[in-house]
C-alpha cells in the first residue's frame, strides 16, 4: 500500500516518541517535559510535511492519469467518422451504425441482420470470411437506387485474443461514385469526340486544302467555303460544349440539389429567350401557366438548360407545325403532387421504334434533318440526365404526322415561408 509523505512523518514520529518514552521510563527519568515534548512533535510533523495534493485525488505512477473506460463509447467514436461505418457481431447482425451510415442506407438498425438491407454478394461473402478467422478484405459493390451508387466496403475482424476467431466485424463504406464517373467521362468522352469531329474536321481539311490548292483564286468559292467551314467549326464548338456539360451533370448525378426554383418565371424567361428563333422560324410559342407559382427543389441553370433544350427542339424539328405549345401546372403522383412541364409541337412527329432511344447520347431519328439543323444528338440526353438528378421524370409521346409531347415531372414543394 503507497503511503504519502505525511502517514510516513507521523508514523516516524509516533515510533520515534514511544521509543524515547520507554526509555526514560526503564531509566526511571520520565518527567512531564518530555510528555509534552512527544506530545507537540505530532502536530509539527503533521504541519511540515502537509500533503499539498487535492483531498480525494491519486496520481498514479508517472503523474498521468489512466484514461476511464467509459471516456468514449463506440457509439461517439464512429458519429465522429465522416465516412459510413457500420459495427457487426459474429451472427452478422448489426450492432452499431455511425450517421453517415445511416443516411447511406435509411433501413439500416441494430439488432437486425446486416444481410437483410446490404445484398451485395461480395459483400456477403468478405464478411463470411473475416468472421471465419480470415484477414480484413475489400468489395466492391453497387447500390441500386434513384441513382446508382458505386461503394468501396473494407472488412476487418474485431478479435479480442490472438488465438481466437473474431468477435465481430467492421465495415468502413467509401463512395466511388465521382471515381468511377470520371474514368467513363475520360473514355466516353475520347470515343464520343473521336467519332462526332471526324466528319466536321475532314471537311474542314477537305476545304482548306481546296482554298489553297485549285481555289486559291476563286472569289465566290472562297465565300461559300468559308460559309461552310464556319458552320462546321460551330458545329463542332457546340458539340464540345455538350459533351462537357453532360459529363459535369454525370459527375453530380448522386448529388442532388438544394435551391429553391419557381418554375413558372424560369419557364416564362426562357420562353422570352428563345422568342426570336421562333419568330425567325415562323413558328408561334403559346405559354400556359397555373394560376399560383410553383416550387421545385433543384438547380436553376440546369432547369433551364432543360427547358431550352425541349422548347428549341420544338421550334427547331416541329418547324411545319408552326406552333409549339408549353405549360407549367401540377399534376397528382403517387409520392405526392409534381410540377408538369409539358413541351407540345405540331410537326412530323416520331416513328414508334425510335421513342425508346431518344434520349441515347447521339441517337438522331433523322441524322441528316438533325446535322443541318445544327443538332449535336446530345440535347435529350442532357435533359434525361438533369431531370434525372432533380429526381423527376421524363415522359415521350408521339404519333407520326401529329407532332410530339415531351413532359418533365419533377416533385413539388412548398413555397418558401409558406404552405402550397
Amino acid at each position: 500500500m503507497a503511503l504519502s509523505s505525511r502517514a510516513i512523518a507521523l508514523r516516524s514520529v509516533l515510533l520515534a516518541g514511544a521509543i524515547v518514552a520507554l526509555v526514560e521510563i526503564v531509566g526511571g527519568g520520565f518527567s512531564l517535559a518530555t510528555a509534552i515534548g512527544a506530545g507537540l512533535s505530532v502536530p509539527a510533523a503533521l504541519l511540515l510535511f502537509r500533503d499539498r495534493r487535492m483531498p480525494g485525488r491519486q496520481v498514479p505512477v508517472g503523474g498521468v492519469k489512466p484514461p476511464s473506460a467509459s471516456f468514449v463509447s463506440p457509439a461517439v467514436l464512429l458519429a465522429a467518422l465522416p465516412d459510413p461505418v457500420v459495427l457487426i457481431d459474429r451472427r452478422g447482425v448489426v450492432l452499431n451504425v455511425n450517421p453517415a451510415a445511416r443516411a447511406l442506407f435509411p433501413l439500416l438498425v441494430e439488432a437486425r441482420p446486416l444481410a437483410f438491407i446490404v445484398r451485395a454478394p461480395a459483400v456477403l461473402d468478405g464478411i463470411e470470411t473475416v468472421l471465419r478467422g480470415g484477414e480484413a478484405v475489400q468489395a466492391e459493390f453497387r447500390e441500386h437506387g434513384v441513382v446508382e451508387r458505386t461503394l468501396e466496403a473494407h472488412i476487418a475482424p474485431l478479435v479480442s485474443r490472438a488465438d481466437a476467431l473474431p468477435e465481430g466485424a467492421v465495415l468502413m463504406i467509401r463512395d466511388l461514385t465521382t471515381a468511377r464517373r470520371l474514368e467513363h467521362m475520360r473514355v466516353d468522352f475520347v470515343a464520343n469526340a473521336s467519332h462526332e469531329l471526324r466528319t466536321p474536321l475532314a471537311s474542314l481539311i477537305g476545304f482548306i486544302e481546296t482554298l489553297q490548292g485549285p481555289a486559291r483564286n476563286d472569289a465566290n468559292a472562297r465565300e461559300r467555303f468559308l460559309v461552310i467551314m464556319r458552320d462546321q467549326a460551330r458545329r463542332m464548338s457546340r458539340l464540345i460544349d455538350d459533351l462537357l456539360s453532360l459529363s459535369r451533370i454525370e459527375m453530380s448525378l448522386h448529388m442532388l440539389p438544394d435551391d429553391t426554383v419557381e418554375v413558372g418565371l424560369l419557364v416564362r424567361h426562357m420562353i422570352e429567350t428563345l422568342a426570336p428563333l421562333a419568330q425567325e422560324r415562323g413558328v408561334t410559342l403559346a405559354l400556359e401557366q397555373a394560376p399560383v407559382p410553383l416550387f421545385v427543389t433543384g438547380a436553376r441553370d440546369e432547369l433551364l438548360r432543360v427547358v431550352e433544350n425541349l422548347v428549341e427542339n420544338a421550334i427547331k424539328y416541329g418547324q411545319k407545325g408552326r406552333r409549339v405549345d408549353v405549360s407549367v401546372m401540377t399534376a397528382r403522383a403517387s409520392a405526392g403532387e409534381e410540377v408538369a412541364i409539358e413541351v407540345r409541337d405540331y410537326g412530323p412527329g416520331v416513328a414508334p421504334e425510335h421513342l425508346p432511344r431518344l434520349t441515347e447520347r447521339f441517337y438522331r431519328a433523322d441524322v441528316a434533318d438533325s446535322r443541318e439543323k445544327g443538332g449535336t444528338g446530345l440535347g435529350l440526353a442532357i435533359v434525361k440526365h438533369i431531370v434525372n438528378r432533380h429526381r423527376g421524370r421524363l415522359d415521350i409521346a408521339s404519333k407520326v404526322g401529329e407532332g410530339a409531347t415531351f413532359k418533365v415531372s419533377l416533385p413539388r414543394i412548398a413555397p418558401p415561408g409558406g404552405t402550397a
